[in-house]
């Protein structure tokens, strides 16, 4: 009987031209570290799928068993694929098996205990992880507890449309903790940064009605789901217990990332400002991979999985090709930082696309790669289309400001600075303590336009402003009030000795050689100071008299500084 098993079995399995012996039992010591079962296990294809563990055991060397190498993948579609492997433990300890990767169909791992009966466990897609042996992202597999017997152990694994190529390794369990504590850490950091990202950008689309912000919040969270549906977070945590949304989520969720990421790629980049047909083009491929993902869901077959990955692909492509045009030929300030964040997914993304297309083996780069690029791109992208976004908003913000504000120098108008004045008066009148009011005059304006011209004299009357924004407080107000006269409200409590130094402040500002000025392009401040509130003079005729003992003071005066009351 156990004969015709075996040449069933052997009938059913890959063909090989040598049977590979069972590798020596591997020694678990009790201060060992992490073993790979490359070289130190043998595998078999069961090609039907049906053989049960008995029969694999019965048919014992008459299957064709061959030696587990670093790097071997297995298309196993339809097929069980076999692992046999022998184990000692010297002392005592508890010892794990680890498939390291999330998205398994189906593993099962079977031994005989010391009475001889035989123990599975089971994990994978089919299976709520809350029901696996050790609930995780990845199927985990205790081994059996026995120091000093040879336990044979029997790994059998069932996966669909990519190549198996998993790493399976054994941990000891301070080791298994300890490397699953730095992945949660990660992990955590990642999908927390994501949705803070993901909220703070909603909220910047909805309060500036910005399409960039709306398109990034879309994209982040996209690829974030994308990433737990990958990376087995979504089924531990996430949607839990929905098997079917689980299957369908590990492909489906991916591929929507990546439309979502073209999407973002073309508000950014504005392809159409360079070429009708770019643009069409990038809609047209934002079309063909939603099909794509529809179509793969519907069929779930490799092929339609190889075609989502080939137009995710194309979609990487055109990225860069999308951000060059912008370089080469835009006028945009923030593309090299637009660039440079995406560099770090456009790169990460093409070890899981290469590895989907089982071009290269399972490896950190194949698992991690994108959520590494992602976490370092996020910040990036956010930075620099908040700086996008302030610098398209800014003529928006003057032209609402110009009923409050000088148009050229940025500084409060006249109205402002009436509407403070009275109220100062008024609570140092109640307070009983003084505020100062100062008169500024560019006093060699008529020169800098005659002898360096109209604009330097616009630069000019910028650069003054930028001195007596320096020269005043939070609490104090600085406005323009004339084509080259300005005053400076010192609110208070101020004392006449305070409104002297910053009247001598500004006057020396002035005298130093500022960068946008052409060179020997001085600015020449008259200072005329008056404490109020003042017995003789009001609100309107304070102003009017400072701005007049300004323009009063001879162009050749020794002193630039004209106190009017004290």
């Amino acid at each position: 009987m156990l004969g015709l098993v075996g040449a069933w079995l052997v009938a059913a399995g890959a063909a090989v031209a040598a049977i590979a012996p069972a590798p020596p039992a591997i020694q678990l010591e009790a201060d060992g570290g992490a073993i790979s079962l490359n070289e130190r296990s043998r595998w078999w294809l069961d090609g039907t799928a049906q053989a049960p563990v008995e029969s694999v055991e019965a048919a014992g060397e008459s299957l064709p068993w061959a030696l587990r190498l670093p790097g071997q993948q297995y298309s196993i579609d339809g097929k069980a694929w076999w692992l046999q492997f022998d184990v000692q433990a010297r002392q005592p300890g508890r010892w794990f098996l680890e498939l390291t990767s999330s998205g398994l169909d189906r593993a099962q791992l079977f031994y005989r205990d010391a009475r001889g009966q035989w123990v599975a466990r089971e994990a994978g897609d089919t299976r709520r992880v809350s029901d696996w042996p050790l609930p995780g992202r990845v199927p985990t597999f205790e081994l059996a507890e026995e120091p000093g017997r040879v336990v044979r152990y029997w790994l059998r694994v069932e996966h669909s449309r990519v190549d198996f190529a998993v790493p399976i390794t054994l941990y000891p369990q301070g080791q298994l903790i300890a490397a699953r504590e730095i992945e949660q850490f990660m992990l955590g950091a990642y999908f927390g940064l994501a949705v803070l990202l993901t909220l703070v950008s909603a909220g910047n689309a909805i309060a500036f009605r910005d399409r960039s912000f709306a398109t990034y919040s879309v994209y982040v969270a996209a690829l974030a789901l994308g990433q737990a549906a990958y990376l087995g977070v979504g089924a531990q945590h996430l949607w839990v217990g929905a098997l079917n949304w689980n299957e369908v989520s590990t492909f489906l969720l991916p591929g929507l990332s990546s439309a979502a990421g073209l999407w973002f790629v073309r508000t950014v980049t504005e392809p159409a400002r360079f070429s009708r047909a770019l643009d069409l083009m990038v809609w047209a491929l934002i079309a063909a991979l939603l099909s794509a993902v529809a179509l793969d869901t519907w069929m779930a077959s490799r092929p339609t999985f190889a075609l989502q990955l080939a137009l995710t692909s194309v979609a990487l492509v055109l990225v860069v090709v999308l951000i060059a045009i912008v370089w080469w030929h835009g006028h945009d300030p923030h593309i090299r930082l637009i660039a440079l964040g995406f560099l770090p997914v456009v790169v990460m993304a093409v070890f899981p696309v290469m590895r989907g297309l089982n071009l290269i083996p399972n490896s950190v780069l194949t698992r991690y790669g994108i959520t590494i690029g992602a976490m370092i791109e996020m910040p990036i992208l956010f930075y620099a289309i908040s700086l996008r976004g302030s610098r398209r908003r800014e003529a928006e913000v003057r032209a609402a400001a110009l009923t409050s504000s000088d148009a050229l120098t940025g500084l409060a108008n006249t109205r402002v600075l009436l509407q403070r004045l009275d109220a100062a008066i008024a609570r140092a009148r109640s307070l009983k303590h003084p505020c100062a009011l100062l008169g500024v005059r560019l006093a060699n304006h008529e020169a800098i336009e005659h002898q360096f011209g109209a604009e330097a004299l616009d630069k000019a009357l910028v650069v003054a402003a930028s001195h007596l924004r320096r020269a005043i407080t939070d609490i104090d107000v600085a406005a323009r009030v004339g084509e080259s006269d300005f005053a400076v409200l010192l609110e208070g409590p101020t004392t006449p000795s305070t409104a002297l130094s910053r009247a001598q402040h500004i006057v020396a500002s002035g005298l130093r050689q500022a960068t946008p000025l052409p060179a020997g392009l001085v600015l020449r401040f008259h200072v005329a100071i008056a404490m109020l509130p003042d017995p003789v003079l009001g609100t309107g005729e304070s102003l009017q008299s400072l701005v007049e003992a300004a323009a009063a003071i001879p162009a050749d005066a020794r002193k630039a500084i004209k106190p009017l009351n004290f």
